[in-house]
């Protein structure tokens, strides 16, 4: 990491900024009365909380950047997104989906990290 980005809530002293100077972070602070600066950044901070992190328990460095790394993917490529019309983010930049009789198809499910979150799939 190079650079921490916070906002300037009052919790932060210049103590805390101190702390990440000395391990050779740059603090940058948001701007001064820019309420939705950071907005983008407590989404998915949020995001991650309630779908995965408050579910897992994490070990170490190497466990969260394996998990992180295996939750970008879905998010990525399956997850669907109410402000796409319930697409994912790699479907959203194809062509949109051709509609599908579930009736004639048999639905699988594929588990991902470990059974925490799950994707369905239509075979082709």
């Amino acid at each position: 990491m190079k650079f921490l980005i916070r906002d300037r809530a009052g919790q932060f002293s210049e103590a805390f900024d101190t702390v990440f100077a000395d391990v050779g972070l740059r603090v940058l602070k948001s701007p001064p009365q820019a309420p939705k600066a950071n907005a983008h950044c407590e989404r998915i901070i949020g995001t991650l909380r309630r779908e995965l992190l408050d579910r897992t328990l994490i070990l170490n460095e190497q466990h969260l950047r394996r998990t992180l790394t295996q939750y970008l993917k879905h998010y990525n490529t399956a997850r669907p997104h109410r402000g796409i019309g319930q697409l994912s983010l790699s479907q959203a930049e194809a062509e949109p989906p051709l509609q599908v009789d579930l009736a004639s198809h048999r639905v699988h499910r594929k588990t991902i990290l470990g059974g925490l979150i799950n994707e369905y799939q239509i075979p082709s």
